[in-house]
């Protein structure tokens, strides 16, 4: 009787945890397509966020339909959000505010010929991603009207992408100490400390020299970064993990969905108009 053939060993899963060259190659252009809007024509960023938002709001609709069989209002969801992001341009906040109220409405009317059947579950979700995609990208386009708007939508991407990756390099070479592992356990505390340090040092260097603002200001800028950053990446994790999926999409090789991307722009872009308004008003 013949032996059995070796079986081949098991391949070593990578430390990164995903394909690291199409991560990069994605984030790269990305980025180059933001710095060609913000160094052009400022104003076509609002437009990327409105795409981002779109494209988000899909996403995490067909998530949430395919896990947990909840049904977002979503063409109000996609209007409203427009109208949230657009508003917030020439109207701030209030005008903001006011579709947000708009899209609510027209979620509670659009979802009542479904029956009650699943009604307020269907609509509090609805209003959940209202308030947490569209709501909260229109404070990312809120920071480019002002003259120095370039400037502070570089402060508020720098920042967040430096949390991101000095978190990423010192839990992938020295993480042994898991934060929150029954969320996230592949993030440690190791790799936090490494995106406070990289936040705080973004935050000193793009508030002192991309605008009028004070090492100290930069220092607490970088500090709430990276606690908005690190809290939007826990909360979509705690999300897909209560649903059962690992990625909310696959639009980009190397990262999944484009939700996957803006869990730390999002409650990031709020706190960061807020900070830089008190900061250089």
């Amino acid at each position: 009787m013949a032996s059995a053939e070796p079986a081949e060993p098991a391949k070593k899963a990578s430390r990164a945890g995903r394909n690291l060259p199409a991560a990069i190659g994605v984030g790269l252009l990305l980025g180059a397509a933001i710095l060609v809007s913000l160094l052009t024509v400022r104003y076509l960023f609002i437009g990327i966020i409105a795409a981002a938002i779109a494209v988000g709001t899909y996403e995490f609709a067909q998530a949430l339909r395919r896990a947990a069989g909840i049904r977002l209002a979503l063409v109000p969801l996609l209007a409203g959000g427009q109208a949230m992001i657009w508003l917030a341009w020439p109207f701030g906040y209030e005008g903001a505010l006011i579709a947000f109220a708009v899209t609510v409405l027209a979620c509670l009317l659009w979802r009542l010929p479904g029956g009650a059947e699943g009604y307020l579950r269907d609509i509090s979700a609805s209003v959940f991603t209202a308030a947490y995609l569209p709501l909260f990208g229109a404070f990312a386009a809120m920071l480019v009207p002002p003259a120095d708007g370039v400037g502070r939508v570089l402060a508020f991407l720098i920042g967040v992408v430096a949390s991101d990756t000095g978190g990423y390099i010192a839990g992938v070479l020295k993480g042994k100490h898991p934060m929150a592992p029954s969320i996230s356990p592949k993030k440690t505390w190791e790799g936090f400390s490494g995106s406070l340090v990289a936040g705080v040092v973004a935050g000193a260097l793009t508030l002192t020299l991309l605008l009028d603002g004070q090492i100290w200001q930069g220092v607490v800028f970088g500090v709430a970064i990276v606690l908005t950053a690190t809290l939007g990446d826990l909360v979509e994790s705690l999300m897909k993990r209560d649903l059962g999926i690992k990625d909310m999409g696959t639009l980009l090789p190397g990262h999944g969905g484009l939700m996957d991307r803006l869990d730390s722009l999002l409650p990031s872009a709020v706190v960061s108009f807020l900070l830089l308004s008190a900061f250089l008003n």
